[in-house]
Parts: C-alpha cells; sequence; structure tokens
C-alpha cells in the first residue's frame, strides 16, 4: 500500500476526522502558525493516537504566504525520503494549486482537499453502502482471481485491504453479509465457498 502523507493547513481549516486516518499507510503533519497558540484537545488527541505516524510544525515567522512555504519545504524533504508518497494538502487555500500542479510535474503525486473527509480514498471507503462495497470487491478481488480467500477471516483481510483499511469490523462483517446476499459466496463454518453462478450475478441479466 502506498504511503499517504497528510499535511493540514491548520490556520485555513479545522483539522477534524484525523481518527479516520488511523491506520499504518497514513502520515499526518499538522502545520500550527507562529500566533497560534491553542489547538483544540480533540484535535491534539487524535493526533496523539496515532503515534509515530502523527507530528506537529510550529512554523517561522509571520507572513500571508509562511505556512506555505513550510509545507513546500516538507513536500520537497519527505519526497525525497518517500518518493513514492501520495500527499494531501488539507486546505481551502487555493494558492497552493500552481504548487501541485508543479509537483505533478515532476513526478509527486500530490492533490489538494478542502478536509480530511474529502480526501479521496478516505472518501471512496467513508459513503459506499454495504451492497456497494461487496459488488467492488466481488468484481475486482475475486471474480477473476486465481486463488480466493478460504475462510471467513481470510475473507474478512481480503475486504479490509481491498477498502485500504479504512472499514471498521462492523463495516467489514457487512460487506460479507452482503456478498452472502448477492450469492457471491457461501458460508459454513469457518470455510467460504464461491457457487459457480457467482459468475453470473456480476452484472445484471440481460433479457
Amino acid at each position: 500500500m502506498r504511503t499517504n502523507i497528510v499535511l493540514i493547513d491548520s490556520e485555513n481549516v479545522k483539522p477534524e476526522s484525523i481518527e479516520k486516518l488511523k491506520h499504518e499507510h497514513f502520515r499526518v503533519v499538522v502545520f500550527v502558525g507562529t500566533n497560534q497558540k491553542r489547538l483544540d484537545f480533540a484535535i491534539v488527541n487524535a493526533v496523539h493516537s496515532l503515534g509515530s505516524n502523527g507530528s506537529y510544525v510550529q512554523i517561522s515567522g509571520k507572513g500571508p504566504n509562511a505556512l506555505d512555504f513550510h509545507v513546500a519545504y516538507y513536500i520537497g524533504k519527505l519526497s525525497a525520503a518517500n518518493p513514492d508518497a501520495y500527499f494531501h494538502i488539507i486546505s481551502k487555500d487555493k494558492g497552493f494549486d500552481p504548487l501541485i500542479k508543479h509537483l505533478k510535474e515532476q513526478k509527486i503525486f500530490c492533490a489538494r482537499s478542502s478536509s480530511v473527509s474529502e480526501i479521496p480514498l478516505v472518501k471512496s471507503s467513508d459513503k459506499l453502502p454495504p451492497k456497494e462495497r461487496a459488488a467492488d470487491f466481488y468484481e475486482k478481488r475475486i471474480a477473476s482471481a486465481k486463488a480466493r480467500p478460504a475462510t471467513v477471516t481470510s475473507l474478512q483481510s481480503a475486504i479490509l485491504s481491498h477498502f485500504h483499511k479504512l472499514l471498521s469490523p462492523e463495516e467489514v462483517a457487512n460487506v460479507v453479509k452482503a456478498l452472502k446476499q448477492a450469492g457471491h459466496v457461501v458460508v459454513n463454518g469457518k470455510k467460504v465457498a464461491y457457487p459457480e453462478r457467482a459468475q453470473q450475478l456480476i452484472q445484471p441479466e440481460r433479457q
């Protein structure tokens, strides 16, 4: 899984939903302005819960673009150490967009979102109902695969991996349930089987 580094402009946005980034492939850096003397306890607690994957940068100096320059510096520094990483700038400031365009030209993956919840990786896993998640998982990970999960535990692990480890245990269980209801899998105790007719259920039958 590609490392995703999230750089949050806390001068421009109120960092929310940081807990959604509590996975090993996310790293979070919260940039704090010179004049910001306090941060909400919820934000501090969420970043602290990330352990070594969460950190702060207190910027030096003042000015309308001071924080932007710090973000640019850290992307350069971190991209050198993590050339395959994807960078997410969390800010409503469109002034970052020329920087992002230049980074893409340099083959550095980068995008801007107005909030953590709007990060495409988070958003795609956040809003799909179990039925759609099950269909997406089956079509992309099971239908044409030669090796398929043979146990409930391995199936749950495959689902979690497919959705970038952003689902809760309850959400994974709901995907398994939707797979069973769609006829894609048959669960017998701890074992999982795949009916031959499941292949035809990927798309609606044509009249």
